[in-house]
């Protein structure tokens, strides 16, 4: 039977065993980093939200230059305002982020409460409206994500110092995990496969 599913696999992605095979070691590495990146930025989230707000802000004022730089370029075709305007917008958002990030951070925390609030409110709906096979796990994860989005609301603008700094750390254990579960089943898979 496993030997079917890894087999399957190796035959939509020739090479792939082989090359989880072989690389294996650096998968476990690049787990163990993520994993111990994500501690960090669970233990101490206003540091993460400050370095993830910083980031963003960087990769606003990139992507806003080069938009700028695409619309001066080929400003004789069409959109010219709206590709300025988009470039501008982009500038100064990430500027305002690297200026001041945990200001930025607060706002960006009260659109996610927002968001996890809507979306929550929406899931419920459509599971009970719909009811269909496993709709109880729908409802369940929509008070789940309702309830994630009141918490951040009540406590916000406080939250915004914490919240997204947290949701990193978290997203990174679980994808520093999944890589290092990865490379076990690589290093385990047989010769042969590989």
């Amino acid at each position: 039977m496993n030997s079917q599913g890894n087999s399957g696999a190796a035959g939509i992605f020739p090479g792939l065993a082989a090359e989880l095979r072989r690389n294996w070691g650096w998968l476990l590495v690049l787990g163990i980093c993520l994993l111990i990146l994500g501690i960090i930025a669970v233990v101490d989230s206003m540091l993460a939200t400050v370095v993830s707000m910083i980031f963003f802000g960087w990769i606003l004022v990139i992507a806003g230059i080069v938009e700028a730089v695409q619309t001066i370029r080929h400003r004789g075709g069409g959109h010219l305002f709206l590709h300025a305007l988009n470039a501008v917008l982009a500038i100064v958002v990430g500027a305002l982020l690297l200026w001041k990030p945990l200001e930025g951070a607060v706002g960006l925390t009260l659109l996610l409460a927002m968001y996890f609030c809507v979306a929550g409110i929406f899931r419920i709906i459509t599971a009970l409206s719909v009811r269909v096979a496993g709709w109880g796990w729908v409802c369940l994860s929509g008070v789940v994500t309702l309830i994630l989005g009141i918490l951040i609301w009540i406590q916000w603008p406080v939250s915004g110092l914490w919240v997204i700094g947290l949701f990193i750390g978290i997203e990174l254990i679980f994808a520093g995990w999944a890589q290092i579960m990865t490379a076990f089943a690589a290093r385990a898979l047989p010769a042969a496969q590989a």
